[in-house]
């Protein structure tokens, strides 16, 4: 019996099981037997493998998170554990590996494809940053949390006559701010495409004011920087893929709001809220097409290639095309927002 193997690896997102649950559906119809690898590419150093079959995918299409669990490890860190990553990718007996994540993820899967061995990846981040496919599962949910978090902010903001201001995720790409900015009706939306002038930030607010406006909502994503100065970051440290870690944006420009303008100013961050929870219907539908995708490329030996939405068609693109840059917000696309500003 044929035997493939599923990881996810990078942050979780919603959807995940869903295309763990396809991939595996898919699989077993077709004879084969489905290795799930434990916590990423961790898993894959350290041989922890589960066996999965039609009853461990049963019930999971409307759980957030993956229940393979995952981890940011590179195992190019390290010779020794890239060096066990290849050698338990033989001693697995496995045939292909679809590998599940980000750009991080998949940047490991293209270079262990280039070295010959038989990977496929499907496409996954909240952060809707990969390259040559039109959107990523777990996106939608993303924006959908963020868009009834700015709903409700609204409420409270119009009652106490606040600016409130919301920092969400997105890492270097400003997906999540514009499309939960336009969808929620922000006032202003801050990317990290375009660096910030505060001051043209509190113009567009005392304007608002001056119009009779008593609030106003500003969405930041986490990666937006000022025009003068560097990024905002938690910390200095970097991750195993070399990413330092973003965060507290949202609290310099409400700071600065607050002083420049003289309005009560309150900061929301969403955190980890955007990525957890139950999917969306279309992340169930698009993780599940994902999945059979990943699968059908296994059956026919396609390797190094990317399941991807282009339009309305599921297609194969070369995991090297799809990890080579970002994938960041299209000013077109911004455009429109900014005729709802100030």
């Amino acid at each position: 019996m044929k035997k493939v193997g599923i990881l996810t690896g990078g942050g979780d997102c919603p959807g995940l099981n869903a295309v763990i649950r396809a991939s595996v559906r898919y699989a077993v119809k077709e004879g084969y037997q489905v290795i799930g690898i434990k916590n990423g590419w961790k898993g894959l150093i350290e041989n922890d493998m589960t066996e999965l079959g039609l009853q461990s995918v049963s019930g999971i299409l409307p759980k957030g998170g993956t229940i393979l669990g995952t981890s940011r490890t590179n195992p190019y860190k390290k010779e020794d554990d890239i060096k066990r990553v290849r050698e338990n990718f033989k001693k697995m007996g496995l045939d292909a590996l679809i590998a599940i994540g980000g750009e991080d993820t998949l940047g490991v899967a293209n270079k262990l494809y280039k070295e010959g061995f038989n990977v496929v990846g499907a496409p996954k981040t909240i952060d809707n940053d990969l390259s040559c496919t039109d959107v990523t599962f777990g996106f939608d949910t993303a924006i959908n949390i963020v868009t009834e978090a700015i709903d409700r902010l609204h409420t409270t903001a119009e009652s106490h006559h606040r600016v409130m201001v919301v920092e969400v995720m997105g890492r270097h790409a400003g997906w999540i701010a514009l499309e939960s900015g336009i969808a929620g009706g922000a006032d202003m939306i801050l990317i990290p495409e375009i660096p910030v002038d505060i001051e043209e930030v509190c113009e567009s607010i005392k304007k608002r004011h001056s119009r009779g406006k008593t609030f106003s909502i500003v969405v930041v994503a986490e990666g937006a920087q000022f025009k003068k100065g560097s990024m905002v970051l938690q910390e200095e440290k970097l991750d195993a893929f070399g990413h330092v870690r973003l965060g507290g944006i949202g609290q310099r420009i409400g700071d600065e709001i607050e002083k420049r303008t003289g309005y009560e100013t309150r900061v929301t961050v969403l955190g980890h809220l955007q990525r957890g929870g139950t999917p969306t219907a279309f992340d169930r539908v698009l993780g599940t097409r994902f999945g059979i995708k990943a699968m059908e490329l296994v059956l026919k030996k396609d390797f190094g290639k990317m399941a991807s939405l282009q339009g309305s068609k599921i297609v194969a693109v070369p995991l090297d095309a799809a990890v080579s840059e970002l994938k960041t917000v299209d000013m077109e696309f911004y455009n429109i927002a900014k005729i709802f500003f100030g």
